[in-house]
């Protein structure tokens, strides 16, 4: 390989890894992350409000959404949807409804929605079933390394 055609692959290589830090971390000037599906859809379709009313996940009507943050809600009734308007901090998850656990450990990562601990009229959400029993063993010290993991985001 020549040395024009080595640069050019060295700069392609630089560029992908510069781009890949871009996707992955924000600047301290740019928002926390928020977890969304392709189409902005926070908590996969499901009604934040749900969590606090009635202690469970529930799928939210797409006809009944709201936003905040960048992400669209959805909520599973009109009154939840005025709810989370009127205090929306009060109803989203915590880590831009990323993994607690995954945040405690350092990461941003996805969520099962039904995986949900309430503490101190906050929603955490898990990636899944184990992790939400291993975050539960240390649930508060998982939040105080969550937390500050998600200062820095």
């Amino acid at each position: 390989m020549n040395n024009a055609a080595f640069t050019r692959r060295a700069l392609f290589g630089l560029g992908i890894g510069i781009a890949a830090l871009s996707l992955t971390r924000t600047g301290p000037a740019m928002a926390n992350p928020v977890n969304t599906t392709k189409s902005g859809v926070a908590i996969d379709g499901h009604d934040p409000v749900a969590y606090f009313t009635m202690n469970k996940a529930v799928r939210g009507d797409k006809a009944i959404t709201a936003t905040h943050g960048g992400a669209t809600y959805h909520f599973s009734s009109q009154d939840h949807k005025a709810l989370f308007e009127a205090d929306p901090a009060k109803y989203t998850p915590q880590y831009g409804g990323y993994c607690a656990y995954g945040a405690s450990q350092g990461y941003n990562a996805p969520v099962e929605a039904d995986k949900f601990t309430l503490v101190d009229g906050k929603l955490y959400l898990n990636y899944n079933g184990r992790v939400q029993s291993t975050w539960r063993e240390d649930t508060a010290g998982y939040i105080t390394k969550a937390d500050a993991y998600w200062a820095t985001q």
